[in-house]
């Protein structure tokens, strides 16, 4: 017997053991896409910072030294092998860039599938927003 308030009635819909993998599985998810987002912002910031550099040495004298860092260490080079080097480094950025986005939107259509599944059958008694 249950005690609710008055006019309202029990909309409560059992809970099957799939529901319940595909709830885990939605959490799941939802976790992995929050990591691989932190990642793609990390990345996002580090592209903005190639891309200010490039600019700045861009204005550099081309046979000017400039230090470029590689590892945990700093070596001198010209200006223009430093600019090449900060393209290669860009693409391969971009490249990652593109990797994580893709992933990012895999887990939004499986997101969307296991949403429409679980709405579908519990409507407004739970809730996948944020």
């Amino acid at each position: 017997m249950e005690l609710l308030p008055e006019g309202q009635r029990n909309t409560a819909t059992e809970v099957s053991w799939e529901d319940q993998q595909k709830i885990n599985k939605f959490s799941t998810i939802i976790s992995k896409k929050d990591q691989q987002q932190a990642i793609l912002d990390k990345l996002k910031v580090e592209k903005e910072y190639l891309d200010d550099l490039s600019t700045e040495l861009e204005l550099l004298d081309e046979d000017e030294s400039v230090q470029y860092k590689i590892g945990d260490a700093f070596v001198f080079m010209k200006t223009s092998k430093a600019l090449s080097k900060i393209e290669a480094d860009d693409k391969a950025l971009s490249e990652k860039i593109d990797k994580v986005e893709e992933l990012i939107d895999g887990f939004d259509e499986q997101l969307g599938e296991l949403k429409k599944h679980l709405y579908g059958k519990f409507g407004n008694n739970i809730n996948l927003e944020r």
